[in-house]
């Protein structure tokens, strides 16, 4: 078995499972394997924790220019329940041609690339073309508070020099027909996650209430959640339907995308996330028993809008609450965008060249990731793992789904990707 595959399985063994209390097996266990192989290699490697059992990892790989790409990505991953899952989430079991577990697609079998491609490469005892900052952190699957947040707060170090940066969500082969794409992220949706608070009078329940805050908070939530956002066709996403409309050979016509959508579903899978910004109902919470009316209720929102969305997305969230229902952020963070040139062109001639019938297009991601705590300190993210895929596979659907998985050849191909972007040809 190729090492990228068995260092794969390695850390899918590794339980990093974060369910955002923060009670969970940390991501202590992993980072120490990952240093291990780094060190292995002679690539000196910087472990920090940010609270116990919060680790990461950050290691420094020399170049030829100090203009410095950073390449991140999360050791945590969501819960999986074995009860569900054809084989155990945390066996690591290769099996089909596939490495089988929790995080084999988000994220840990791109840090197997990375990991792979750079113990390679230190073998090989190649300088990259420019400084490599390799990041493995925690908490990514909550606020990325406790990996991301804090490595740019206490570690900002670590990071002088990198002016751009790639990571999870992009570079991923996408089928529509004989046509493989491949979507390259230049872009995400901003996130707004909200508590949402109704305060009333408590009461009795047997008697007519005076002020029920369950009743006033479950019609607000009913309100977001019925809420038809309008179409908000961004330059990126509009660059995106045009680069895909050539791709494919067929017009896709802008101005009746939701008639597209239906025409084409699997194509517009790759935009018809991103076209409104959107608001969902996940968590509510109210009361103690059954015949008292209480004085509070709560709920969380997952908000999330798009570039140059975020004060009309905001306006309509408390028209729609209402003067009852108050807001607060649990977590916020900007939409961000990247410019679909310079190191994207370098993005896609690295697939290009492992796959020359491929069609790079640019993408922007429904969700977020790590890219906009970089953003913070100037630091341009895109989202590029890249990987060839069989067309039957459900890429999308293997994100915080059941039976997570990934090809053998495509974490294969993904090295070699890696080493055409970051080293190039070799003499």
């Amino acid at each position: 078995m190729t090492e990228v595959a068995t260092i794969c399985s390695e850390l899918l063994r590794i339980d990093t499972t974060n369910d955002g209390s923060g009670d969970g097996p940390g991501e202590r266990r992993a980072a120490e394997y990952v240093a291990s192989l780094l060190a292995e290699a002679g690539i000196e490697p910087v472990v920090f924790e940010s609270a116990p059992r919060r680790t990461s990892v950050v290691a420094r790989i020399p170049g030829d220019s100090p203009d410095a790409l950073l390449l991140h990505g999360h050791l945590d991953v969501v819960p999986a329940d074995p009860a569900e899952w054809r084989t155990h989430p945390f066996s690591g079991e290769i099996d089909d041609g596939c490495v089988h577990g929790r995080g084999a697609v988000d994220m840990k079998g791109t840090l197997a690339m990375t990991l792979a491609w750079a113990r390679e490469n230190a073998r090989r005892g190649v300088r990259p073309r420019r400084d490599l900052v390799l990041a493995f952190l925690a908490d990514e699957e909550a606020t990325g508070e406790y990996g991301a947040g804090h490595a740019i707060e206490r570690h900002r170090d670590l990071f002088e020099g990198c002016t751009e940066a790639i990571s999870e969500s992009g570079g991923f082969s996408w089928y529509e027909g004989d046509v493989r794409v491949y979507p390259v992220a230049v872009g995400e949706r901003g996130t707004a996650w909200m508590r949402l608070t109704a305060r009333g009078v408590p009461g009795h329940g047997s008697k007519p209430a005076v002020d029920n805050p369950v009743a006033e908070l479950a019609a607000a939530v009913a309100r977001v959640a019925a809420h038809s956002w309008p179409v908000r066709l961004t330059p990126e996403v509009a660059r995106l339907i045009e680069e895909l409309s050539r791709a494919l050979g067929r017009p896709i016509d802008v101005d009746r995308l939701d008639e597209e959508i239906e025409r084409m579903p699997r194509a517009a899978a790759l935009f018809k996330g991103v076209l409104r910004n959107s608001a969902n109902p996940t968590m509510l919470n109210a009361g103690y028993k059954v015949n008292v009316i209480p004085g509070t209720a709560e709920a969380h929102v997952d908000g999330r809008f798009l570039p140059g969305q975020r004060e009309e997305f905001l306006e309509t969230i408390d028209r729609l609450l209402g003067p009852k229902v108050s807001r607060e952020f649990v977590s916020f963070e900007e939409a961000v965008s990247s410019p679909a040139d310079g190191l994207f062109d370098e993005l896609t001639a690295a697939l290009l060249a492992e796959d020359p019938t491929g069609r790079p297009v640019p993408y922007v991601m429904t969700g977020g990731t790590d890219a906009k705590w970089f953003a913070r300190i100037g630091i341009r993210g895109y989202g590029f793992a890249p990987l060839l895929l069989p067309p039957g596979l459900d890429y999308f659907g293997m994100f915080h789904g059941l039976d997570e998985r990934v090809p053998v050849e495509g974490l294969e191909f993904g090295v070699r990707v890696l080493d055409r972007l970051l080293v190039g040809e070799q003499p």
